[in-house]
């Protein structure tokens, strides 16, 4: 017997349906999200037979925003992708009633069962390596950057005999669509991956060049190889930093058999500097398939690390610097003008926020290129506790990013019917509507900031009318207008404009 659909917030059982998918059984529960084993109710769908899983967030009152935020880039970023080397989407439901996403239950092992059993044989090693560039050559092909490669985030689909056949990525809420919104980018400053792989230029936060998965297949490589990994697991940005002035040992002095050409490949995807690296994976999948073919450098017979002055000089260079290169033609980024409305959806006026819509509409018919993103801050107190949950026990940043896309609902649905719109997600979502929820004592402070970190060429926000409010809320939009380096246009409930 089938039960209820659940609430966003009711525990999930075997046997719940969500959406028309059967919860079967609890696959995996880690920190970010749980996995379910899902059927379709509905046995005459055309994907009846693929084997699928649900991926839902583990959201709770006072979590890392990066959860939502990352889930959100994989709901958007997942539609576009095709081919063998990615699981097949399926379907995905929203914050405002129980985010999850469907998707295709790879039949296989992930690389981590390999890493763990690290050194492996060389020929494996390059085999693996080979897959992986592969598929990673595809995923680039498709205007992707992954950003998160790692032995859990690789699996290989079983072949007819049950042995490991194609490599396939998983889990993009770290990635980069060229495409499409880069909401990481948008709302946080500080390094995001996962430590041990995470490249020089993420470090720096630079995220657009598919370089960097080379960076991280090269890593896991190295660890393959040696069992060891090249820069240790650091926990602090300054330790993550060290990757951009010292030097790993070279391979062949942790495994003397680690013939010359694998040492010359491996060092050469953990190089620094994104230009000395393989310019595409597949040129990086031809050298672990072609060994003959490899052109043999200094890196080939190292032995040791580069001296102490040698790492010194690079230490200087990286204080302070970011990394200089130039973006890979692989996924080429181009900004398009940036609009910020921002919305005080909690305790605005409904005569206000309404019309805010219709300003916001009225420039967007203007700057028909233009991006929006739609901005809410979530007050917090400079010393003290911040309560991040509501009295239901319900994530406080959650619920304002409900409240938030709801208010959007006009301003999207005029964008979808004019003749201006001119990017679309595979699911015909207008992809330049955006919702970002920040967390900041100052909320001019943390609109302007946000403004100039992401080039906003016009902010739109709203005035108090309540004299009383206007005293406290007012002088947000007057300190705004006084510091913002772009155009300001504040509105009014009467619908005034100054």
């Amino acid at each position: 017997m089938e039960t209820e659909a659940p609430s966003a917030r009711e525990p999930l059982a075997e046997g719940q349906v969500i959406d028309g998918f059967r919860l079967e059984e609890r696959t995996h529960r880690g920190g970010m999200a749980t996995l379910w084993r899902v059927s379709r109710v509905n046995p005459s769908d055309t994907d009846a037979a693929m084997p699928l899983i649900m991926k839902v967030p583990r959201i709770k009152g006072g979590d890392d925003p990066t959860t939502i935020v990352g889930f959100e880039v994989e709901q958007m970023i997942m539609p576009a992708l095709a081919g063998p080397h990615v699981p097949r989407f399926v379907a995905n439901g929203d914050f405002t009633s129980r985010p999850y996403i469907v998707m295709e239950r790879i039949s296989g092992t992930s690389l981590k069962a390999r890493l763990d059993a690290a050194p492996i044989p060389i020929e494996e090693v390059t085999e693996i390596g080979y897959k992986v560039a592969t598929a990673l050559h595809e995923l680039h092909r498709q205007h992707v950057v992954h950003l998160d490669v790692k032995p859990s985030n690789i699996m290989f689909r079983a072949d007819e005999s049950g042995q490991p056949g194609e490599a396939v990525l998983i889990d993009f809420g770290l990635s980069r669509h060229d495409r499409l919104p880069d909401l990481l980018e948008e709302e946080f400053e500080l390094p995001i991956g996962t430590a041990p792989y995470i490249s020089p230029e993420q470090v720096q936060f630079i995220r657009n060049d598919p370089r960097s998965d080379l960076f991280a297949l090269g890593v896991m490589l190295y660890h393959l190889t040696t069992g060891e990994r090249p820069f240790g697991n650091p926990t602090s940005v300054s330790g993550l930093r060290q990757r951009l002035y010292r030097d790993p040992d070279p391979p062949r002095a942790l495994r003397p058999e680690c013939p010359p050409w694998l040492q010359e490949v491996i060092l050469r995807c953990l190089e620094v500097d994104p230009s000395k690296r393989h310019q595409s994976a597949a040129q990086l999948a031809f050298d672990l398939h072609n060994p003959d073919q490899v052109v043999l450098t200094k890196r080939a017979q190292r032995r040791s690390r580069h001296n102490l002055w040698h790492s010194i000089k690079r230490w200087f260079a990286s204080m302070g610097a970011e990394t200089k290169f130039e973006a890979s033609p692989t996924v080429q980024t181009a900004r398009s003008p940036i609009v910020l409305v921002a919305v005080d959806v909690v305790s605005a006026e409904p005569r206000l926020l309404e019309s805010i819509q219709s300003t916001v509409q009225r420039v967007m018919q203007t700057a028909p290129g233009s991006r929006l993103a739609c901005l809410a801050v979530m007050k917090t107190n400079r010393i003290g506790m911040d309560e991040l949950t509501e009295k239901d026990g319900s994530s406080r940043h959650v619920n304002m990013l409900v409240q938030l896309k709801h208010w959007a609902r006009p301003v999207a649905a005029a964008l979808a019917a004019s003749k201006m719109q001119t990017k679309t997600s595979p699911q015909g979502q207008d992809t330049r509507l955006t919702f970002h929820v920040i967390e900041a004592p100052d909320p001019a402070t943390a609109i302007i900031d946000y403004a100039r970190r992401n080039q906003v060429d016009h902010i739109v926000m709203g005035a108090r009318s309540n004299s009383v409010l206007r005293r406290y809320l007012g002088s947000v939009s007057a300190q705004v207008v006084a510091q913002a380096d772009c155009t300001v246009t504040v509105v009014r409930a009467a619908d005034a404009v100054q």
